[in-house]
């Protein structure tokens, strides 16, 4: 399909992917929205040098959003990937702050 830094778009920090990646080692994605779930692990376990155990993938809507009272814009649909590493594996994204 694509190169590996095409598949993995960026990571999706927030408090609930941070509760995800210290309680059960996943770790969130936004991803290329035809990559497939095979096509994900290979480029995680290529980019970052971990091992990967389970990839799930969601189709997120875009959503309508409304400027002023008449004008009405949608965002874009993207894809979501929540990937679980296997034990001993970990990508710390905070690592040098």
């Amino acid at each position: 399909m694509k190169d590996i830094y095409q598949i993995i778009k960026r990571p999706l920090l927030t408090e609930k992917t941070n509760l995800q990646n210290e309680m059960m080692n996943q770790v969130v994605f936004e991803v290329d929205r035809r990559a497939s779930k095979h096509k994900i692990k290979e480029a995680v376990e290529k980019l970052f040098s971990v091992k990967v155990k389970k990839v799930r993938t969601a189709q997120m809507q875009g959503k309508r959003r409304l400027r002023g009272r008449v004008t009405v814009n949608k965002r874009s649909a993207w894809k979501r990937a929540v990937v679980t590493l296997q034990e001993g594996s970990r990508i710390d994204f905070y690592e040098g702050m």
